[in-house]
């Protein structure tokens, strides 16, 4: 069964700008006095429940700026779907969702005094997730398709047939063909560069924290991996860097390096999300890619100030951007 939000006045058969295609989980967040290791015990001093994904936490933090956004997926039907559901609901997104018997994909994450986290993922019902369940008319008619990796390599091939229907589709001047933008994560990180190359060389931006890139490109220099992937035919490179900020390259020859914006790091749990919708709201709003990279490093030091993905996400632009 596929499911629309309810939000009948905000959703209802309108086109969307921005639309996500990527795993939903349920997060749950531990903090504890430190990152174990194999045969320790360590304490638990909180814990957190919140509805997450990848793409689904960038689509969030770009609806509560107002851009008017869409989301395709799979839940299962138990609490953590409808939770992940109700979420979507409330922040006005337009969903096509299917839910299906089974559990909804989890994160289990555990989370360090330095704001730092581990984090474990059980795949769920995203495994069952294949492109018959994705509605192409609805994500067509978006100006850009947000796209975050799952931990099959089958639906690492969907989304690669994704972006090729997407190609495939008529477009004309006044409704010209979406804008790819991915973040593969680590786990799809664990990939080669040939694996990803479908998606890559259609992708207006690509976005990768730098320990991602290492894992993908086996370089720890991140603008000979940003050239790399500009080689592989992305528009534009973002390589998130910590507390350094950001490196960003296009394939016209601009390159930037971004400072962060000082803040008080609780969990660092979704900053890459976050980053990646205030570069696309830069976009959206025709700005500089280095005006781009200051509103994602500026949304990334929101996220990271509060534990979870979207507690900290701003429900408008703040002041600096």
């Amino acid at each position: 069964m596929m499911v629309r939000s309810d939000n009948r006045d905000k959703c209802r058969d309108r086109d969307v700008v921005v639309v996500g295609i990527g795993a939903l989980n349920y997060d749950i967040l531990y903090v504890v006095e430190r990152i174990a290791v194999a045969g320790e015990e360590v304490g638990i001093t909180a814990i957190t429940k919140s509805p997450g994904g990848s793409a689904a936490n960038t689509v969030v933090a770009l609806a509560r700026l107002g851009v008017d956004t869409g989301f395709v997926g799979v839940v299962g039907r138990d609490k953590e779907g409808e939770a992940i559901l109700e979420a979507f609901r409330r922040e006005g997104v337009d969903t096509r969702i299917k839910r299906i018997e089974g559990s909804t994909g989890a994160a289990i994450g555990f989370i360090d005094s330095r704001g730092e986290r581990t984090l474990y993922i059980y795949p769920g019902v995203n495994d069952e997730f294949s492109i018959t369940d994705i509605d192409m008319e609805f994500v067509s008619r978006a100006r850009f398709v947000h796209m975050s990796s799952f931990v099959s390599r089958a639906q690492l091939e969907m989304l690669c047939e994704v972006a090729k229907h997407l190609e495939s589709y008529s477009y004309s001047k006044s409704k010209p063909k979406p804008k790819l933008s991915f973040s593969p994560g680590m786990l799809c990180s664990r990939y080669e560069l040939s694996d990803l190359s479908t998606i890559i060389e259609r992708s207006e931006v690509v976005f990768l924290s730098a320990g991602e890139l290492e894992s993908l490109l086996r370089t720890d220099d991140y603008e000979l991996g940003a050239s790399m992937l500009l080689d592989a035919g992305a528009s534009i490179v973002c390589v998130t860097l910590g507390e350094r900020g950001c490196y960003v390259a296009s394939g016209a020859g601009e390159t930037h390096l971004i400072g962060a914006y000082p803040t008080d790091v609780v969990d660092t749990t979704g900053a890459g999300d976050a980053f990646a919708a205030g570069f696309l709201y830069g976009l959206l709003h025709k700005r500089s890619i280095s005006e781009c990279a200051r509103t994602g490093n500026l949304l990334a030091s929101c996220c990271i100030r509060e534990y979870g993905s979207r507690e900290g996400l701003p429900y408008s632009l703040p002041s600096g951007a």
